[in-house]
């Protein structure tokens, strides 16, 4: 069996390790929701029906109900690779997500994450 693409992953097998990486350092899942609610216009309601109908990361990015305009902000180098020159559009919103969730477990605060 070969790996799965990124975009045919889905993303509930992801969002569990986001929050894991959060906990480890002493953030919370509500913060890892935040994001991801700021980031892609779901609501609580809606981003937990995304997991558990386990979209795929294209298909939860693409339902998304309103992308924040906010998140072209999002600046700097996740896994080696500068945001600002990732081309392709699904691995940039998967990479603004990373980037997020990286800040907060670096103990940034809530309001720098957000770009608020």
């Amino acid at each position: 069996m070969g790996r799965k693409s990124i975009d045919q992953m889905s993303f509930a097998s992801v969002y569990p390790l986001y929050v894991a990486k959060a906990k480890r350092k002493g953030r919370t899942k509500d913060e890892v929701d935040e994001i991801i609610l700021w980031l892609t216009g779901y609501d609580s309601a809606s981003l937990q029906k995304a997991i558990l109908d386990e979209v795929t990361f294209k298909e939860f990015f693409a339902q998304a109900p309103k992308m924040n305009p906010s998140r072209t902000e999002i600046k700097g180098v996740i896994c080696g690779v500068r945001i600002e020159e990732i081309e392709d559009p699904l691995m940039k919103e998967i990479r603004y997500l990373d980037k997020m969730i990286d800040e907060l477990a670096k103990g940034k605060k809530m309001e720098k994450i957000l770009r608020g």
